[in-house]
């Protein structure tokens, strides 16, 4: 006799009654729109610190645990998609990584463990972005009014106006135009980061190059495992469910065509940033690129009309990321405040979406202004945020839906990669907060420059 189908555990996310899966996390999309989304939530500005996360690992480790990290990654995804499809053809769709991970796992707490990473990863990754934003203005305002009064915090205040005009865009799907966009800013800033490392390499003004670690053996794996978390933070999104849920269903075999369109794209960009960036800064590159190509002292090492274009690129994809990692938080205050049967701009769920979004918004730059060290904070994310989810929640949620053979080798390399990266985890955790601890007198409350 066939077993039936197991309930659902989370009946009411399939209800029309629930707003957040209607109104934010509606299901049009095609392939490749999931493929703009995962771009923009993938490869973003961050890849500029790609060289300073080499100067942790040398070129040789470097090069491995970026071709790591990518491979891992991209399998991790896959079965993560896979774990969806055959959840969605047991009659029970995920829209909400929370969901999926507890109802697969069967414990209540994991609903909770996974809502908290997730606001750690996206509150962590609004913030920066906010506070990246604001940098970038600073950086085109100081190239035009060198002794101008105004301050980091100044910008950062013009960045979430913005930020809170955008945010009330309703929906994950109708960022679909803006991603592709952020796609192309992608492309488009990392070549011109190139071309200008390359030329300042090439110049009379290059500087001097020196690929030497650390001296102290200790520091050096310290060093090592905050870079491996910095490039775990690069290469994670955390909220593949909730994109996986854009798309029209049946999703079966799109997600896959959106992630070889992602990953096209991260092998173009961030191998091409960490060798020009590492190859010409070495163990002085800086958390972000495009200030060691305008160093505070002496000419800049690029063409400014390169670098200002550049800035202005990072910038606007900036504002693309921001949107992309504010969905579930978006999607968790309209499920609690909206009214599905007003209509998604009816008056009744308007006025909360404004007042909620711009507040989330608010705060996200308010912690900007008040905590801007950036570098640091990328490691800390990536070790207790990234990794779980990305790293270590995708195996063994496949282990547990396809229940493949303990003898079988998909098991082995399953299992193998939780333990690797359950270590990795904890390690760079304590790397990371050591450097936080380190840098800490370093820190400035309302700080006009940015830590790195």
């Amino acid at each position: 006799m066939a077993k039936p189908p197991e309930p659902d555990p989370f009946p009411e996310s399939r209800l029309e009654s629930d707003a957040g899966a209607t109104f934010v996390l509606e299901s049009k999309g095609k392939w490749w729109h999931a493929g703009f989304h995962l771009t923009t939530a993938i490869v973003g500005p961050s890849i500029l610190t790609l060289p300073y996360s080499f100067r942790g690992l040398g070129w040789s480790l470097g090069f491995i645990c970026l071709t790591a990290m990518g491979c891992v990654t991209f399998y991790s995804y896959y079965l993560m998609s896979k774990v969806l499809e055959h959840c969605e053809k047991a009659g029970r769709r995920h829209i909400r990584f929370r969901e999926l991970a507890a109802d697969v796992l069967g414990s209540g707490w994991m609903f909770y463990f996974v809502i908290f990473i997730q606001t750690a990863i996206n509150t962590g990754v609004g913030i920066g972005a906010i506070l990246l934003a604001g940098e970038c203005l600073k950086i085109m305002y100081e190239s035009l009014s060198p002794h101008g009064s105004l301050k980091l915090y100044d910008f950062i205040a013009m960045v979430t106006v913005v930020m809170i005009v955008l945010s009330q865009l309703p929906s994950f799907h109708s960022l679909r135009h803006i991603n592709f966009a952020s796609l192309l800013l992608s492309l488009g800033y990392s070549f011109l980061v190139v071309g200008a490392c390359i030329h300042a390499g090439l110049s009379k003004n290059a500087p001097p190059r020196d690929y030497s670690l650390e001296s102290s053996s200790s520091s050096r794996v310290f060093s090592a495992f905050t870079s491996i978390s910095i490039i775990a933070a690069i290469f994670g999104n955390g909220i593949l469910p909730e994109i996986q849920a854009t798309l029209a269903p049946p999703a079966t075999g799109k997600m896959v065509k959106g992630l070889l369109m992602c990953y096209i794209v991260a092998f173009l960009t961030f191998y091409s940033v960490s060798v020009s960036g590492y190859w010409v800064f070495g163990s002085k590159s800086n958390s972000n690129i495009l200030k060691s190509l305008m160093p505070d002292e002496g000419p800049s090492l690029a063409p400014i009309m390169v670098l200002g274009l550049a800035v202005l690129f990072v910038l606007l994809q900036l504002f693309a990321i921001g949107l992309v990692y504010s969905q579930v938080a978006y999607e968790i205050m309209e499920k609690q405040s909206a009214d599905v049967n007003q209509g998604m701009f009816s008056k009744r769920n308007l006025i909360p979406r404004i007042i909620l979004r711009s507040l989330y918004v608010v705060f996200c730059g308010f912690m900007a202004a008040m905590l801007p060290f950036f570098g640091d904070i990328s490691g800390v994310v990536g070790a207790i945020g990234f990794i779980p989810l990305d790293f270590i929640l995708p195996m063994l949620l496949y282990n547990m839906t396809h229940k493949p053979k303990r003898s079988s080798f998909i098991y082995w390399v399953n299992m193998f990669i939780i333990i690797v990266f359950t270590g990795v985890g904890i390690m760079g955790s304590f790397s990371s907060v050591r450097k936080l601890v380190l840098d800490a007198n370093k820190f400035k409350l309302f700080s006009s420059d940015i830590v790195d």
